[in-house]
Formats: structure tokens, C-alpha cells, sequence
């Protein structure tokens, strides 16, 4: 079992390594905000757990564990910044929050979310539920649309017939 600080740092070393082939301390330690000591300390713990390869003053690569562990973090990370969004957080929340849930979730909770996120995706009509939910959060009026109707829906009519006449 990984902890969110290793998954962090993996995330941040896969990041700098897609930047410029390897991960120095410094680097690390520009990005997290921590001193030189504390991010070597890391890294030579993380070399012990087979997740980076690191050499002393040089640079460190990912282990093909390591690589595996920070994709599937920023793919969890990415999924859920996406959920959040989808109900109507802003941007900065919807990051902030990602990075704290990402590490916390079970892998069916992960799962489910993943494909609710999918499925939201490709599904115009439901993605008008999301809609009437935001408008829901900020109103507290409860609105039915459909895709038929939405032409007279308070969230959707304005800018259905604008899209529409465009065309």
C-alpha cells in the first residue's frame, strides 16, 4: 500500500521526467515547495521501494512500477477532477479536491466513478440533467427538460435557440 506522499512524488517526478528525461532534486523540491534534504530523503526511499531509479547528485528516472503507480495517480486525479466539474465545481476547487480524493478512494468507488464519467459523456440527454442539477444548486428550483422540450427550459432555451439560428 502506497501513501498519498509516494504518489505525489511520483506524480511530480513522471511530470518533470515528460519535461526533461529525468528528475533532479531540485526539481522536485521547486514543486513541492520542500527543502533539498527532506525530497532526497524521498527519493532514496522511493529508490528502496522500486519505484525510481536515482543516483546520488544525478538524476532519477521511474522504475516501470513507478511509471505504472503515477499513471494510473494522474489517471484517477484526471477522472475525478473531471467528476467534479461535471456537478459544477470551478476549476482550482475541482483540482484541490481531486488531488485529496485520489488517494482515498476504494477501486469499485473509482470504477463507478470512471464510468459514470464516461457514460455522462456520451449521453446528451442525461448530460442535460447535470445541467438542470448546477442550475438546481444555485436556485433551488427544480426544472424537467428533455431534449424535445428544452427550447422552453430556463437553463438550456436561450441558448438552444441562439446555438440553432446559428447554423
Amino acid at each position: 500500500m502506497t501513501t498519498e506522499r509516494v504518489e505525489d512524488y511520483l506524480k511530480i517526478i513522471d511530470k518533470i521526467i515528460e519535461t526533461k528525461g529525468y528528475a533532479q532534486v531540485k526539481d522536485v523540491s521547486r514543486e513541492l515547495n520542500l527543502s533539498s534534504p527532506t525530497v532526497t530523503g524521498m527519493f532514496q526511499k522511493l529508490t528502496k521501494m522500486g519505484y525510481i531509479n536515482y543516483e546520488k547528485y544525478g538524476g532519477a528516472t521511474l522504475t516501470e512500477e513507478g511509471k505504472t503507480l503515477a499513471k494510473t495517480t494522474i489517471e484517477k486525479h484526471s477522472t475525478i477532477h473531471d467528476f467534479l466539474l461535471m456537478i459544477g465545481l470551478d476549476e482550482e476547487i475541482s483540482n484541490h479536491d481531486a488531488c485529496k480524493i485520489e488517494h482515498i478512494l476504494t477501486p469499485e468507488t473509482f470504477d463507478r466513478i470512471t464510468k459514470f464519467v464516461e457514460y455522462m459523456r456520451h449521453n446528451e440527454e442525461l448530460s442535460l440533467c447535470l445541467d438542470h442539477f448546477k442550475y438546481f444548486y444555485e436556485t433551488g428550483q427544480k426544472i424537467h427538460c428533455t431534449i424535445a422540450s428544452r427550447t422552453e427550459c430556463p437553463v438550456h432555451g436561450k441558448k438552444y435557440i441562439v446555438e440553432n439560428t446559428e447554423k
